[in-house]
């Protein structure tokens, strides 16, 4: 049987991360929406208040050696130390954070906190049980398996959260279903990995795999307090109130983006790695994916935004009309992640965490002065700022990265803009056409689908490589399963 390209990988790998990706947000809408409804905005902002300690906990169970393993070959000794390292790190996290809870509450003027913290954190806990089985099916590019798993844990966890919520559970229903969700997700990966841990531990791959992991996880720890930023600010200078209109608005924005990046994720540090022998084939890789990422998150993203008054009123109600602005703001800049993740793995695959590190901290240090500086301005003057912060980062991450595989801007610019000219052209004409349509609901379809029709058409009219090559994927996919 004739060795599948990469060319090949790549597009699969597109295609079930697409699909999973599309299955997890429709569910994630529905069941937010759900929870939307019968939540209020105190709920939320106490849940993310804890945000900034779970994703610290997080990223150091793991401690950038998922990361590595992608890097080396397969070894199982490597993932044996990994699986135990992540187990321990996992569990003394816990204690230490379960004992923790009443301070946290305490910083926070919230006593509830405390019981919520102590069942919040068990996601982190249970999640450390699977940190190897995960990095198995994605170093070996099984999109499908992990498909699979992320859409019955979501389905699963989505209605115990609505029964909950409809139950008068109130902010318990998303901490409950956060933790099943773990617990499922981590139950899945060991049914579907082929992959199996054993008592002997070897801690010699740790060390091997530490100066580079050791770069990535600080650099994560860094992004993550960036990320949590104003969970921590809004929780402890504004209300739970104004903490949960934002926490909201960014929900949205992540769900959106989360179509984009988690699909793109899947393949993207693999495929790179792959091709990383070959600097000529890395670079023309890392411009093929760039060209997609931007076919796709633009439209997609700064759509979020052009649509997101009329989303937020149909779905969760006017209750919720606070969101709106911090929603279109982080839908710009949610426009950008995907690039910013694509540089960040590019580095990773040439094993150059240092640069990933430098850029985190410069970005990360910077974020944070312009971010304090607004404080007394307000919740919206914040979001801009940040928002502007880290796009204009853009180009530190290109001079630090692109290097790398001789990467000219000139090339990033020619990549990127016509994607961005046209989406804003085409939502430009669909604004001017629906502007006058008083009812929500036909304003709403018409926005989407306008913008929609004359993106796609000016991009098949300049025939757009990317545009036929995924539609003829997908019309070879439809053309076998026939057969």
């Amino acid at each position: 049987m004739p060795k599948e390209t990469l060319k090949n990988k790549t597009a699969k790998g597109l295609l079930w991360g697409g699909i999973s990706n599309i299955m997890q947000q429709a569910l994630g809408i529905i069941f937010g929406i759900f929870l939307a409804r019968m939540l209020n905005a105190d709920d939320y902002g106490l849940v993310a208040m804890l945000g900034i300690f779970m994703g610290i906990a997080v990223i150091l169970q793991d401690s950038g050696f998922s990361s590595a393993l992608i890097n080396r070959p397969f070894c199982h000794k490597d993932y044996n130390a990994v699986f135990w390292f992540s187990f321990g790190v996992g569990t003394i996290s816990y204690i230490l954070l379960f004992l923790c809870a009443p301070l946290i509450a305490r910083f926070f003027n919230h006593p509830e906190l405390t019981r919520l913290a102590r069942v919040q954190f068990l996601w982190f806990f249970f999640g450390s049980m699977s940190t190897a089985h995960a990095t198995v099916l994605k170093k070996k590019l099984m999109i499908k398996e992990r498909a699979v798993i992320s859409i019955i844990s979501m389905a699963i966890s989505g209605i115990t959260g609505v029964v909950l919520a409809y139950q008068g559970f109130a902010y318990w229903a998303l901490v409950i279903q956060t933790v099943f969700m773990s617990i499922i997700i981590s139950l899945l990966y060991w049914i579907y990995s082929p992959w199996r841990p054993t008592f002997s531990f070897d801690a010699k791959p740790l060390k091997e795999m530490l100066p580079f992991s050791i770069k990535i996880s600080v650099s994560r720890v860094i992004y993550q307090i960036n990320a949590s930023l104003f969970s921590v600010l809004l929780g402890k200078f504004f209300t739970k109130t104004e903490t949960g209109y934002y926490y909201q608005g960014d929900k949205w924005m992540r769900m959106g983006n989360a179509l984009i990046g988690n699909m793109l994720n899947e393949v993207t540090q693999p495929v790179l790695v792959e091709a990383e022998s070959n600097m000529n084939r890395q670079r023309n890789v890392f411009r093929k994916i760039l060209r997609f990422t931007c076919f796709i998150s633009f439209p997609a993203m700064f759509g979020l935004a052009f649509v997101s008054e009329e989303f937020i009123i149909i779905t969760i109600t006017e209750k919720w009309l606070p969101s709106i602005i911090i929603m279109q703001m982080l839908c710009v800049w949610g426009a950008f992640i995907p690039i910013t993740e694509l540089y960040s793995q590019l580095v990773i695959s040439r094993n150059r965490s240092d640069l990933y590190l430098w850029n985190v901290i410069g970005l990360g240090v910077v974020q944070l002065i312009a971010v304090c500086s607004t404080l007394f301005l307000g919740v919206y003057y914040m979001v801009f700022v940040f928002t502007i912060v880290n796009i204009l980062w853009l180009p530190v991450w290109h001079f630090s990265s692109g290097k790398l595989i001789n990467l000219r801007l000139l090339h990033v610019i020619k990549d990127v803009s016509p994607f961005l000219l046209i989406t804003v052209l085409s939502m430009g004409v669909a604004w001017f056409i629906t502007r006058s349509i008083d009812n929500i609901y036909i304003r709403f379809i018409a926005k989407i689908f306008i913008t929609a029709i004359i993106y796609i058409g000016i991009m098949w009219n300049t025939k757009s490589i990317i545009v036929r090559e995924s539609v003829n994927f997908i019309l070879r996919k439809v053309a076998f399963v026939k057969h």
